[in-house]
This record gives C-alpha cells, structure tokens and sequence, in this order.
C-alpha cells in the first residue's frame, strides 16, 4: 500500500465488492417476486401478493443503494485507470452505455410502474412491469459480465500504437469467457438471495413471528435450491474448464500448482496448503491423488500446466485466488447441505409450524447462512480479479500500464478514505431500513388492489 496503483486496486476491489453485493440482490429478489406474483394470479391465494408487498419493500432500499454504490465505479475508470480507459475506452465505453441505457432505464421506468401501479394499471400490465423489472436487472449483469469477461479473453479488437480498436463487436461482446461468467454469477444471484430471503424467513419463523405465512416463502426458496444448489456445482466445474483453457496461470494460482506433472502420471488436487510464492512451492499440503487431472481434464492422467512453465512477472498472486477458491467451495457445499436437510425435514412432514419449537438449530442454522451467499460471490470475485493479475486486460495491458500517471498516492488515499465512509454510511441505512421492515413484519390486512379484487378470487 506504499503506492497509487496498489491503492487504486485496493480502493476498486473494496467498492466492487460492495456494490456487487447489490446486484446479487436485485436480480435474486426481482425473480422471487415475479414467481409470487405469478402464482398469487393463478392461484388466487392472497398469501402470494402479501409476499410481493412485504419484499418489494426491502427491494427498494436494495435498487437505492445499488445505484449509489455503482456511480464511482465508472467514475474511477477515468480518475484512477486513465490508461486503460484510453486504451479500451471503444469497447468499455460502448458495454457500459449499454448497461446505463439499456438495462438501467429499463429497470428503474418499470419499477415505477411496478411500485406505484398496483391500483392503477390492470392486473397482466403489473405482472409485466415486474417481469421487466427483473429481465432489466439482469440483462445489466449481462453487459457488465461482457465487459469483465473481454478484460479476461479479449476479442474481437486489433492493437496499435497503444489503441485497441474494434473490429467485431458481436466477438467482443460475446467473448468466449461471457457465456460461462454470465451465467455462473446470475445462479450465484439467484442461490444468494435464495439464502437471504430462507434466512429472513427463518428468523421470522423461529420467533413465531407470522410462522405460516413465513413458511410458505421458505417452502418455495427451498424447491428453488434443489434446482439451483447442484445447478451451480456445474456451472462451477464449467467455469473451470473455462479458465483452464483460457488463463492457465489463474487457474495453476487459485490451484497453487507449481510443476506440470509429467505425461500419464496425474496431477493432485491440493486439499488444503500454504503457498510460498518466494519459493515457487508450497510449504506443506494435504493432496488428493489425480484430483486435479480429474477437475481440470476430466481424466486421471490429464496434464495441467504449472506456474513454474510462466516467468514469475507473469505470475499472478497465489495466496488470495488459493484460499478464496477453496472457501467459496466449502460455502457451496454447505449451501447443498442445507438444502437437503431441509428436503429431508419436508419429507418426513416436519418443516411445519408444529415442529417448529423441535427443530431450533435448524431455523438457527438457516439464520447463520444468510450471509453465506454474499461471501462466496466475493471470494469468486477474488479468485476472478486478482488471478487475472498481472494483466488489466489479459494478454494485452498489465495492470501497471493501465493506472492514471502522476496521480499523487495522497489524493488516491483521500478519494479512498471518502468512498470508504459513503458506502459505511450506505450500508448502516441498509441495516437501518430492512430492520424497520423486518420488525414491522408484513402487511396482511390492507385492502387488495382494486382491479385484482374484482376479477380474482381470494383465499389465505
């Protein structure tokens, strides 16, 4: 931290890593209330509606915040990554426009509609303002993963004199790391706020706070996650492969493998180690036999390519992508874990309001986990970033080539400290609001909207 790229990099990691945190919400979120909504109009079941109430409010502060957290990101491309603004500005200017113009103004017209026209709009035109709601905040995912994932596989562009052009933009847009990155983070959307809702849910219902109605949204975040939890191993395992095969020296670092193993003979997976970068080694490790060839070629004797084959200027830091990797895989598989015990309690018809006092370390457990799926995004992110190094664009810029020149460290200090304090200020109003919301618990005696009541039959 003793100079202004080093805290520039520190400063964007602190506020990606906040701001992602909302995103993962908004799109969870949206989807979960457009599944409520769905099924209140075809069932009727008035349950179903106060649910879309109860969390759209908690999905306002959400968008609020995502917004404000999102702003200096774009803003530090130019004040402390000036470089590599002017170098990629053609393709990062043009994804992140799109982001703003087509994905945001999207989201936010049709929140309006969604928010204010309950008794306004008909029944199909609500309906719809939620789906758009929901396709906006994912389709801005889309391009923000476009424009991450052509800093991880660069395509579609020619080099010269310092300029990246673009030729292709549907190559640049859809490069080959998009596909795999898009949909691994927009599960992890999903599985995350699958977990933060379970978890509100289970806080409700082990203090028998509106048990029933509280058990039906688990209910439903359960049968979400037997879809979800194993549907992200795979796409985990794809991400992978991915990496493998495009950026071998992220994948050797987050795997602290350091000697290509020799033909026929298979690599191990290292359960759990310390890495010495100094050493180009590990100080000691707990290793499964071939486990390695296994995940990165499917085979037993597949060979994967160690750090040692790239000069150690090339190398990316292996410590943070080692630890980062092996905990978001311990968190998956807790989340796994979780969903199958509470498959099992269903099964044996004991995730039930009756059962509730016998079952307490589970509703506790479910509690603990709601912040679960933020942390193994963020270390995701971790392994994605910092493995990426030395390289701002991969291949094509190192880092230090795409910081802003003659930026004193004291102003990248202040603009950090500032940052830093905005978003502490943000997320206690977050902690603030969603307290209110969640002690005020949901609303389940005012009137329905009027151009639903008439036409829709109501039960609880």
């Amino acid at each position: 931290m003793d100079s202004a790229i080093n805290i520039a990099r520190a400063q964007f990691a602190v506020t990606t890593i906040f701001h992602i945190t909302w995103p993962l919400l908004t799109i969870g979120l949206s989807l979960f209330m457009l599944i409520m909504e769905a099924l209140w109009l075809k069932t009727g079941n008035e349950t179903y509606y106060r649910h879309v109430r109860y969390w759209s409010k908690i999905f306002i502060v959400v968008f609020g915040i995502g917004v404000a957290s999102g702003i200096p990101l774009e803003f530090q491309f130019g004040a402390n990554w000036s470089r590599f603004a002017t170098a990629g500005g053609e393709i990062m200017g043009s994804l992140l426009a799109f982001e703003a113009s087509m994905s945001f103004a999207l989201e936010a017209a049709f929140l309006a509609v969604f928010v204010f026209g309950w008794d306004r709009v008909g029944r199909r035109m609500h309906l719809f303002s939620n789906a758009m709601v929901a396709f906006g905040a994912s389709l801005s995912a889309l391009w923000i993963m476009s424009a991450n994932s052509w800093m991880q596989t660069p395509a579609g562009i020619t080099t010269s004199g310092g300029k990246i052009a673009v030729t292709n933009f549907a190559a640049a847009i859809f490069n080959s790391d998009l596909p795999v990155a898009f949909t691994h983070i927009w599960v992890a959307a999903i599985e995350t706020t699958l977990f933060f809702i379970a978890g509100i849910c289970a806080w409700n219902i082990l203090n028998h706070r509106n048990t029933d109605f509280f058990l039906k949204a688990f209910k439903v975040m359960v049968i979400v996650g037997i879809l979800v939890t194993p549907l992200q191993i795979v796409l985990g395992d794809a991400s992978a492969l991915t990496v493998a095969k495009n950026q071998p020296t992220k994948s050797a670092a987050m795997e602290a493998h350091w000697e290509t193993n020799p033909p026929g003979v298979g690599a191990p997976w290292i359960v759990i180690g310390w890495p010495d970068q100094a050493g180009q080694n590990n100080l000691w490790q707990l290793t499964i036999p071939d486990g390695l060839s296994i995940l990165n070629t499917h085979s037993l004797s597949g060979q994967v390519t160690g750090l040692n084959e790239f000069p150690v200027t090339d190398q990316p830091p292996v410590v943070l992508p080692f630890f980062a990797f092996r905990l978001m895989v311990l968190l998956g598989i807790v989340m796994v874990l979780l969903i199958l015990l509470a498959i099992w309690l269903w099964l044996r018809k004991k995730l039930s309001s009756d059962f509730v006092p016998r079952n307490r370390l589970f509703w506790r457990g479910w509690i603990y986990a709601i912040p679960v799926g933020f942390i193994a995004t963020w270390c995701g992110w971790v392994v994605r970033e910092v493995g990426r190094q030395p390289w701002v664009i991969y291949g094509l810029m190192r880092t230090s080539d795409g910081v802003s020149p003659n930026v004193p460290v004291g102003t990248v200090i202040s603009s950090f400290v500032l940052f830093t304090v905005i978003y502490a200020v943000l997320l206690a109003a977050f902690i603030y609001f969603t307290r209110r919301i969640l002690i005020k618990g949901p609303d389940l005696s005012s009137p329905m909207p009027k151009q639903i009541r008439k036409s829709s039959p109501q039960s609880s």
